[in-house]
């Protein structure tokens, strides 16, 4: 069981990783934002600095506005996360590039990534037996192609069988390819998100 103090550290690190999120789109979009004295700013936290992969996700009513992030980190995860909040705001092909009038309404969340771990795949029914549904994320690996789902995706997607599908139809392939070449791989996240009504 967590305890106060692990808990009120979750909490920090998650309002850390929230704040570069929306700083990082608020000067992509070239908005003024309020910003402390240089002699304010504290020090630069290790597990900032530190090589991190994340996920940032901007919702709108509910509904998704933008996902960028990385699998396999290779830059710090400061870094990280400015990076792929400016490429969900702007740069997702899937959506417009976000506007400063919605950015006063998005909502953003940060998933940060654990290292990736095989899944036994010789088979789709081995590799959706080994699947925790609601805990994994997965990426999938074959004929050229790669795609990954959060485990927020078990929320549409509960049945593994079904999550599998939706994977391989996210990397461009029929929902029931399936040959000796798939690779897939488990992460966790630990996520945070905005409270709503969050503003700038």
């Amino acid at each position: 069981m967590r305890g106060p103090a692990a808990r009120s550290s979750d909490i920090a690190r998650g309002e850390a990783l929230l704040a570069l999120a929306r700083t990082a789109i608020a000067e992509a979009l070239g908005l003024e934002r309020d910003a402390p004295s240089p002699d304010a700013d504290p020090p630069a936290e290790p597990w900032l600095e530190a090589v991190g992969a994340a996920f940032v996700t901007l919702t709108q009513g509910g509904d998704l506005r933008g996902c960028i992030g990385t699998v396999e980190p290779y830059r710090s995860l400061a870094a990280d996360v400015r990076a792929n909040a400016v490429a969900a705001a702007l740069d997702d092909p899937r959506f417009p590039a976000l506007t400063p009038e919605e950015f006063l309404r998005v909502h953003l969340s940060v998933s940060v990534l654990s290292p990736l771990a095989p899944v036994p795949c010789a088979s789709e029914a081995e590799a959706a037996g080994a699947l925790r549904p609601g805990v994994d994320g997965v990426v999938l690996e074959v004929a050229g192609r790669r795609a990954t789902f959060l485990p927020q995706v078990w929320d549409q997607l509960p049945d593994p069988r079904g999550f599998l599908r939706g994977l391989r139809r996210k990397a461009g392939l029929k929902e029931d390819h399936w040959d000796g070449d798939t690779r897939l791989y488990r992460y966790t996240v630990e996520k945070y998100g905005e409270k709503f009504g969050e503003g700038t």
